[in-house]
């Protein structure tokens, strides 16, 4: 069972996306901020990172950096989850490091293939990940 990192301020949608990934099989982990998410995922390895990019305390952009700089965390795929949909935020997110981009509000059955997608990647790169 993959376990998935979920970094989202509104507990609704927090709530909401647990849920669901937890009925799909995944162990899911909550922070509620930016800096609690780069903590968590240094404490728990995830075998990836669902990000909010609009979050307290540190934005999704410089969590994103920070894990990407890390050795440690280098190698989790982060999925950005942001309402911004404007041209140029796609690029934005993945500029700051993160592998895929998510629009708000949450497709499910999209989010689910995307984070299937890069949990094989992740997989093919590295042989030791989690599957």
């Amino acid at each position: 069972m993959a376990k998935l990192l979920l970094v989202e301020d509104h507990e609704e949608i927090w709530d909401f996306l647990s849920r669901r990934l937890r009925r799909r099989g995944f162990e899911v982990v909550v922070a509620t901020d930016g800096q609690q998410g780069v903590e968590k995922t240094r404490s728990e390895q995830p075998d990836l990172v669902l990000l909010d990019m609009n979050l307290p305390v540190m934005d999704g952009w410089t969590a994103a950096r920070a894990l990407k700089a890390d050795p440690e965390t280098a190698r989790i795929p982060i999925i950005a989850l942001t309402a911004h949909a404007l041209t140029g935020d796609r690029d934005k997110a993945l500029g700051a490091g993160c592998d895929d981009y998510h629009a708000k509000p949450v497709d499910f059955s999209g989010l689910v293939a995307q984070i299937d997608s890069a949990l094989k990647l992740r997989a093919g790169a590295d042989p030791a990940a989690s599957s």
